[in-house]
């Protein structure tokens, strides 16, 4: 459809009376909205009709809306499925969407192999195989299989190996040599026994530590027994293991049941959504997650979104999920996550027992994030827009959001380089930082450079105004223009200001003695600013943001692959005669003076080097 020619009111009266999928595009062609809906035709043309009550949220995305299309279903959990494909493929700006879109690592153990192996996998597939977790640590899910592996002496490797293929390999791994592994590649176990080990392995996955416990508790023994002392130790050491993984395993009292326990807590700005799995009985993990664009939503809608972006691609769906209320259309979701899983789940919400105090716990626990989340954002904020404020209020400006500041860098007028760095409420913009290598300055000239920096970063900026450059890098110009120095350093920039005709606040930093900002000049005052304030405390971080953006630049235009240097072009001249003429002359302008004379004086020059360097520039 081409949006040009698109006439909104007329494709309304060619809406379907069918179930299907509304997809909504702004001017741009972006996808902004994506809905399902039992009858198109209806639930479509509601968003046109001013008579529909509508949240705050969908009226300010109708506004945007510049064409719409759709797909008929046959169904309207067809519809529902589709739906939420569409929306975690394309991440519509006015849908509510899960922020965190994350997998979970499981043990596998191949079960269906002769001599099975313990891996490590993010996906849940029909191969016959035992899969365990989900484990939300990393950290946890590798020290289990490494433990189990060197515990029960289960191989590591990828080789195929069946009865035919056992003694075929011609020389055992470092495994066996380390006493990690058996050997099954050549025979060194019987598959029974091995297999023995694999049901040890599968009992440790179920919850029954005990039995390994036990298990390494009698080798340990045997061992000491035998004076084979550092065998024993290592027993010891995979007991003390064991009994770590297992106590980060909290047992519950709710059979050996598999469930997932969902709860959220919201605020005006936020919902956090807390799970807990539970696999065989025992809490194996917890999570939290984010949800986004929530305005004017429901708390069943809500969860409903959370529940279809959560489990669309799971590597497990549980026979039952709990949950502190049930979702929209929850019968459409069970029988979804039921096809999913191939058997019937079911969405439970407990009124009492220990299922209802799992589901008050992951309440509990989302709302002690939220908490936290609370007092972190307060404080992010006085570190930002609270420091913004306290600038403006000291400059006795009315408003400032874009503030930009600069810094040129060179080591003895080598290779001089500005930068710019832009801070918008108080927070860095990496993606609109400039950097600018110096051209008509030659030598340590710090203020002509920075008059050229200046000069090209507003012309540029003006010249982005007038053309309506279609990739604009400069146009946006700052509320509050920060110099690192005092009087002299804001005079410059006034200076290229006036002559551009702009009118932007420039304030400096001023220096003490030691090179620490001790106040701001600014209307040809300088104003103490109390080092202990946030508005201070932003300044410094703007500050060493702007060196640190400059000398980064400046090392990169040095390195050898990146920069040719005019003396990299001087016969005879190497590495550390160049670096000795950058040392004794402040700028190649003075290399270009120097006599032979005075160029012979350069530590590891003499007569011929120094005829090469003089030749150069003058012949």
């Amino acid at each position: 459809m081409e949006k040009g020619v698109f006439n909104i009111e007329e494709e309304l009266n060619k809406l379907p009376k069918r179930p299907g999928v509304y997809i909504m595009h702004d001017s741009d062609d972006t996808i902004i909205y994506v809905g399902k809906a039992v009858v198109l035709r209806n639930r479509v043309r509601s968003y046109f009709r001013e008579s529909t009550k509508k949240t705050a949220k969908i009226e300010q995305m109708v506004k945007h809306i510049a064409w719409f299309e759709y797909v008929v279903t046959d169904s309207e959990l067809e519809a529902l499925v589709l739906e939420n494909n569409l929306i975690k493929e394309n991440q519509p700006k006015y849908n509510t969407m899960l922020k965190d879109d994350k997998t979970y690592p499981y043990i596998k153990v191949t079960v269906a192999d002769d001599f099975p192996r313990i891996v490590v996998s993010r996906k849940v597939i029909k191969d016959n195989a035992r899969y365990f977790g989900p484990f939300t640590s990393a950290e946890a899910i590798r020290e289990t299989a490494d433990l189990l592996r060197k515990a029960y002496r289960i191989r590591n490797c990828r080789l195929t190996i069946g009865e035919n293929e056992k003694g075929t390999n011609e020389r055992k791994c470092l495994y066996y040599h380390m006493g990690q592994c058996d050997a099954p590649c050549d025979g060194m176990i019987s598959k029974d026994a091995y297999r023995e080990n694999v049901s040890k392995v599968l009992d440790f996955l179920s919850g029954d530590h005990r039995q390994v416990i036990n298990d390494l508790t009698r080798k340990m023994n045997e061992a000491s027994d035998e004076l084979q002392y550092e065998k024993a130790m290592e027993y010891r050491d995979l007991i003390t293991s064991v009994r770590k993984v297992s106590e980060k395993q909290k047992i519950t009292d709710t059979g050996n049941e598999n469930r997932d326990v969902i709860a959220f807590v919201r605020d005006e700005e936020s919902v956090i959504v807390q799970m807990f799995f539970v696999r065989d009985g025992k809490i194996v993990g917890r999570e939290h997650y984010y949800m986004k664009h929530t305005a004017d939503e429901t708390e069943e809608d809500i969860l409903s979104a959370f529940m279809m972006q959560f489990y669309t691609g799971a590597a497990f769906i549980p026979k039952e999920i709990l949950l502190p209320i049930l979702p929209a259309q929850a019968d459409l979701i069970t029988e979804w996550m039921t096809s999913q899983k191939g058997s019937k789940v079911e969405l439970v919400v407990p009124q009492k027992g220990t299922k209802e105090k799992l589901v008050n716990l992951a309440r509990e626990n989302a709302q002690i994030k939220l908490n936290q989340d609370i007092e972190k954002l307060k404080k992010n904020r006085e570190r930002t827009m609270g420091a913004v404020s306290q600038i403006a209020q000291l400059l006795d400006l009315p408003d400032i959001r874009r503030m930009e500041a600069y810094d040129i860098s060179n080591i003895s007028g080598f290779e001089s380089v500005g930068s710019m760095v832009v801070y918008e409420d108080g927070k860095p913009k990496p993606n609109e930082y400039r950097k600018f290598k110096i051209r008509s300055v030659e030598g340590p000239n710090d203020y002509a450079s920075m008059e050229e920096v200046l000069t090209r970063r507003f012309e540029h900026g003006i010249y982005e105004k007038e053309t309506g450059e279609a990739a604009p890098r400069f146009s946006k110009f700052p509320d509050l223009i920060l110099m690192d120095g005092g009087r002299g350093q804001v005079n410059i920039c006034e200076e290229v200001l006036d002559k551009l005709g702009l009118d932007i606040p420039v304030c400096g930093m001023v220096k003490d003695d030691n090179h620490r900002t001790r106040g701001l000049y600014y209307n040809n005052k300088e104003l103490p600013i109390s080092r202990s304030s946030e508005g201070f405390h932003l300044i410094t971080r703007i500050q060493d943001e702007a060196h640190r953006f400059a000398i980064t630049f400046h090392r990169k235009l040095r390195s050898r692959e990146q920069v040719h240097s005019i003396l990299d072009d001087i016969p005879g001249i190497g590495p550390k005669r160049r670096r000795a003429l950058m040392k004794n002359f402040e700028s190649l302008e003075d290399i270009k003076k120097a006599t032979e004379e005075e160029l012979q004086k350069v530590e590891g020059f003499n007569a011929s080097s120094a005829k090469s360097v003089y030749d150069f520039f003058h012949n």
